[in-house]
């Protein structure tokens, strides 16, 4: 018999996923509570090694489901993760400019300055990663390269795990604050360049209170590989360990992703006010830039679309040597938790 799990660490980023509801319902704590495990919350960790895991899944017995940027990085770096699910909520990506910048479409920043930024200590900077994905997909569309415009860099100092986060009212937060936050929204606003690239609540929202243009948003494309960013899809990923010695645990994580996504499915309301406290923004800016459809959009499965993307924004990665080899992720996909799971009828009862 296999000796129970002590402790299943998770973590998720402050985007719509299943698993962010499923940890403020406390059905993960009670699903793996029942085999025997106690979950805790990697990013609340007051060590920076056990926090930095939400970027390079260095720690054993955890669960990640966010970006899949940092996920494809751990992986091409030779981290023995599965992704057991992907699960796809299309979000607001913005490439955006001063009203009076004479940019009003994409064919317009050839030759100008676009701000990109530039965590140079991060072990994988999904930032820069995301905004030249954006850069790149909308330029395509018109016949453009990101060679036929400036690239300006906003050097952030430190890495991304720097501040530990706490829990305040169901929202995950920095417990200290993080200076310089958005330097190239400053470095737009000041005219140090003449348009940049924003996603998500945060970017609906400055958007508006800023006043800019947005030149495109490639979140709304019709062509599902010109939306494929770091939320599009996103991975739910465990360690090898955890799938070879603790199977029960890894379908019952998935088991509660699913449950909170089935849920959602028939609680609008209640759902954008979840997805509000998780991307610590309010619910009007939730469904400005997740559609009024949220509650929807959250599905985790393992449908050919989404992983034609995410082997194509591998590739772009590989392309752009944000990870040092490309890789076929259909062998990084293990579907047996969810083949499980969906032989098993009563899996999302409750």
């Amino acid at each position: 018999m296999t000796q129970a799990l002590d402790t299943l660490w998770y973590t998720r980023c402050p985007v719509p996923t299943g698993l962010g509801i499923a940890v403020q319902k406390g059905w993960l704590q009670d699903t793996v509570g029942a085999l025997g495990t106690q979950v805790q919350s990697l990013r609340e960790s007051t060590d920076k090694a056990v926090r930095e895991s939400h970027f390079d899944h260095t720690l054993r017995n955890s669960v990640r489901h966010g970006g899949n940027i940092p996920a494809i990085w751990a992986r091409a770096q030779g981290r023995e993760t599965r992704v057991i699910g992907l699960s796809w909520a299309d979000e607001v990506q913005l490439i955006l400019t001063l009203p009076d910048s004479g940019i009003k479409t994409v064919k317009d920043l050839k030759g100008r300055r676009f701000g990109l930024p530039d965590w140079a200590g991060a072990q994988i900077d999904f930032t820069r990663a995301q905004a030249l994905r954006g850069l790149e997909n909308a330029l395509s569309l018109e016949g453009l390269q990101v060679g036929d415009v400036q690239l300006v860099n906003f050097r952030y100092e430190g890495t991304f795990s720097d501040p530990q986060v706490s829990t305040v009212n169901g929202t995950p937060v920095s417990a200290q604050r993080v200076e310089g936050r958005n330097l190239e929204l400053v470095g737009l606003l000041r005219g140090e360049v003449d348009a940049i690239f924003l996603k998500g609540a945060s970017a609906a929202r400055q958007a508006h209170e800023f006043g800019l243009h947005t030149v495109i948003d490639t979140g709304s494309h019709p062509e599902p590989l010109i939306r494929s960013n770091n939320g599009t899809p996103r991975t739910l990923a465990v360690d090898l360990n955890l799938l070879d010695n603790h199977f029960d645990v890894a379908t019952g994580i998935l088991d509660s992703v699913r449950r909170a996504e089935h849920w959602a499915h028939t609680h609008p309301e209640d759902t954008r006010r979840y997805l509000a406290r998780e991307t610590n923004s309010s619910e009007y800016w939730v469904s400005a830039a997740y559609g009024n459809d949220a509650h929807l959009r959250l599905r985790t499965e393992l449908d050919e679309q989404a992983i034609d993307a995410l082997q194509d924004f591998t590739h772009f990665l590989h392309r752009w040597r944000f990870i040092p080899n490309s890789f076929d992720v259909r062998d990084w996909i293990d579907p047996r938790p969810l083949d499980a799971l969906l032989q098993t009828p009563t899996a999302l009862a409750g």
